[in-house]
């Protein structure tokens, strides 16, 4: 498995995470007990995907311009 395609099989993997997380995170906000510490570190931990999504996305957004910069044509 090439580079690209382990970026874009992660990046599925942790938006699937990441919802799981948000999830998560409403029904412990939902439920009638709530413990405060608990809370905030399921919403912190829901981060961490956020973060990553963030960086893989990035990549793969710039991954069709990349040639263009490779071969230092400009567009005009």
């Amino acid at each position: 498995m090439n580079w690209n395609k382990w970026v874009r099989q992660t990046h599925r993997w942790l938006s699937i995470v990441f919802t799981v997380l948000v999830i998560v995170n409403i029904v412990i906000n939902v439920a009638p007990v709530q413990q405060e510490t608990l809370t905030l570190w399921v919403g912190l931990l829901t981060l961490l995907p956020l973060f990553l999504l963030l960086f893989t996305g990035l990549y793969l957004y710039a991954l069709p311009y990349a040639p263009k910069w490779r071969s230092g044509r400009r567009a005009g």
